[in-house]
């Protein structure tokens, strides 16, 4: 028998999941995860003259960018794109926190950094698989997905993936012109291996909640979120 899970809950969990892999992944420094590749880039460019300027806030603002181009695809604008954003706000600030915090685990070696990177991986995909289930707006990543998907009828896990392997291309090109011919910084074999199971780690952590939860919302909100 599956017992109830709250979405509003999975909305929690799942962010404070997504923020706490991609600090573990940054920590490990074999690459980004592709979907978040691009916004590093951007907060590596800027903040070799912005000291100030962090990690979550490169987030914040291309994930803002990125729903503009949603809204442009799609011909449309509605009102979860804005709370996408508000989403993406809190999960920026949240990962600066996560940021520091993994910064004072010990282990600077092959092994803990593979264990963080392995670790962190697998915090992202139960992230997202969480706030896949929720219908308050996800971060832009997952909106452009569940947008997607929803608007052409497409399964969302192989969306997801075709969506990661673009996204790491972008990445790449920035790389490139960012960074220094020749020279990668974030995208790097990890952001590959990433971006080829990611979309099936999605897929296995959506299946065994499915197995084991109900999930359902405790306020009756669903409508703002329209």
């Amino acid at each position: 028998m599956r017992r109830p899970f709250y979405t509003e809950l999975a909305y929690v969990i799942g962010l404070t999941a997504l923020a706490f892999g991609t600090a573990l992944m940054e920590r490990a420094d074999f690459g980004m995860s592709m979907v978040v590749a691009p916004a590093y880039l951007i907060y590596l460019k800027v903040s070799s003259t912005l000291s100030w300027f962090t990690f979550g806030m490169a987030e914040y603002c291309f994930q803002a960018f990125l729903i503009i181009v949603l809204a442009l695809v799609l011909r449309r604008f509605r009102r979860k794109y804005l709370f996408s954003f508000v989403t993406a706000f809190i999960y920026g600030n949240v990962l600066d926190l996560m940021i520091r915090a993994v910064g004072l685990i010990p282990g600077e070696g092959i092994m803990p950094r593979t264990g963080f990177y392995l670790s962190g991986m697998i915090f992202c995909a139960v992230g997202v698989s969480l706030l896949f289930t929720t219908y308050i707006s996800p971060e832009a990543y997952e909106l452009f997905v569940k947008e997607i998907s929803s608007t052409y009828n497409l399964n969302i896990n192989k969306t997801k993936t075709v969506y990661d392997c673009c996204s790491c291309m972008v990445a790449i090109v920035m790389s490139f012109i960012f960074i220094g011919f020749g020279h990668f910084e974030g995208v790097k074999l990890g952001t590959v291996f990433c971006a080829l199971v990611n979309g099936w780690l999605i897929g296995q952590c959506t299946r065994l909640f499915e197995k084991h939860f109900d999930f359902t919302d405790a306020f009756g909100l669903r409508k703002i979120f329209v």
